[in-house]
């Protein structure tokens, strides 16, 4: 896994710059952007049982999951290790839509049970609109007034370029936002009326080389980049092959680099509680990996937070580059886009206290930032720690580094719309 991906893993994101980067990264602050997010899978899942089915495999409750309404659902192992997440809607009384990888896990357990329920394969498109300018880009795109009602997590139908589709109220860079899903085939028309609509508005349309850095301003780990999916142990091998075949051949579920030099695979999962998740989890039903995650839950060993990096040593990084002789790997700007989990130790003293991963500049800011599983004792913001950026067999850089909240940025997805 630390041998490179072939291209760029962030230009299923699009172009990578549209205007340029630092101008797209400023564009969710203080105006808004479009984003595509259509490469994700979608899977529908219908039937008498499809709720019931669903409940054995996530950690979320659906003891009140109305129709219309949207939840961050999380899988996991047996352990309490996150093998897929993603956003489930509820369409009707026996009628899901999943994004994500989670759709191939719900298919494969299904397949071992005897529920009444189908998981199919769908296409649709993903749209973000985010930013505190965002609704009223959409407001003008559509003529839909009632977008100003929608709650938290809930969908709207809205129709845009004579399309008739979903606006998602969530907020992927901690700002407003709406999320825009439909048909495939509507993709381009809806996306080119934004884009027209949003001109007086200052949109940007979002590139791929900054598109992660509001998962990292805004506190949203994700799979394969801050957590390894818990399918590589020996129990998983059937679902582990299932899910691999749905990839290009040239392609691994996950990609490895860093200092962090794990002994294991698996001390690169990560449980829900460790990515700051654990609000998610609820004991009302059983589920794979309930009695880990109540153990950890009531005890949690690590946490997530923000590291705000040295300046200083992030600048010496840079001129080794310039300096005859042995250098530092390569730091990525605004962060590296192959699509590694890059995985670097965290040190007080001689302890290993954490592991950092997404780290990544925001311009915003004016910070090299990163999220951090770090050890409870540890966690409190303001302590002083280590970042050692390189490779377990090459030069490491001891990089200061001070522990900040998570999310780093202020959270501002639930304003209240009818005030802005």
């Amino acid at each position: 896994m630390r041998r490179p991906p072939e291209g760029y893993a962030w230009s299923r994101f699009g172009q990578p710059e549209y205007t340029d980067w630092l101008d797209e990264s400023l564009s969710w602050k203080h105006t808004c952007y479009i984003g595509d997010w259509s490469f994700l899978w979608q899977h529908r899942i219908t039937g008498p049982d499809a709720l019931a089915m669903l409940g054995d495999i996530t950690v979320n409750s659906f003891a009140a999951f109305e129709t219309g309404q949207s939840k961050h659902a999380i899988h996991t192992n047996k352990d309490g290790k996150v093998i897929h997440e993603g956003v489930l809607t509820r369409f009707g009384d026996n009628d899901f839509m999943l994004h994500g990888r989670g759709g191939f896990w719900a298919a494969h357990y299904l397949s071992q049970t005897h529920y009444d329920a189908k998981v199919e394969r769908d296409d649709w498109f993903i749209l973000q609109v985010s930013g505190p300018e965002s609704v009223k880009v959409l407001e003008k795109a559509s003529g839909h007034s009632g977008l100003r009602e929608t709650g938290f997590m809930r969908v709207n139908a809205i129709t845009i370029a004579g399309h008739e589709i979903w606006a998602l109220r969530q907020g992927m860079a901690g700002e407003v936002g709406f999320e825009l899903q439909g048909p495939m085939a509507f993709k381009q028309d809806v996306y080119d009326r934004i884009v027209e609509a949003g001109q007086e508005f200052g949109i940007r349309k979002l590139g791929a080389r900054t598109t992660m850095i509001n998962h990292l301003e805004a506190c949203f780990p994700t799979i394969a980049t801050d957590y390894i999916p818990a399918i590589f142990d020996t129990d998983m091998t059937e679902y582990r092959e299932a899910f691999t075949a749905s990839m290009p051949s040239f392609a691994l579920p996950a990609y490895i680099a860093g200092s962090y030099d794990g002994t294991d695979i698996s001390e690169y999962y990560r449980s829900p509680v460790e990515l700051g998740w654990g609000r998610n989890i609820k004991f009302d039903h059983d589920f794979l990996g309930r009695e880990a995650l109540e153990a950890e839950k009531a005890s949690p060993r690590r946490a997530m937070r923000t590291l705000v990096w040295n300046s200083d040593d992030v600048a010496d990084i840079f001129a080794s580059l310039l300096r005859p002789g042995e250098h530092y790997p390569f730091m990525d700007m605004p962060r590296d886009q192959r699509g590694f989990m890059w995985a670097d130790k965290v040190t007080i003293g001689d302890d290993l206290v954490g592991v950092a991963t997404s780290r990544g500049y925001s311009y915003f800011y004016r910070q090299m930032l990163s999220l951090c599983t770090i050890d409870v004792q540890h966690s409190e913001p303001g302590t002083e720690v280590v970042v050692h950026w390189g490779t377990p067999d090459g030069p490491q850089k001891a990089v200061r580094a001070t522990v900040a909240p998570a999310p780093y940025k202020p959270d501002r997805r639930r304003a209240d719309l009818r005030r802005m």
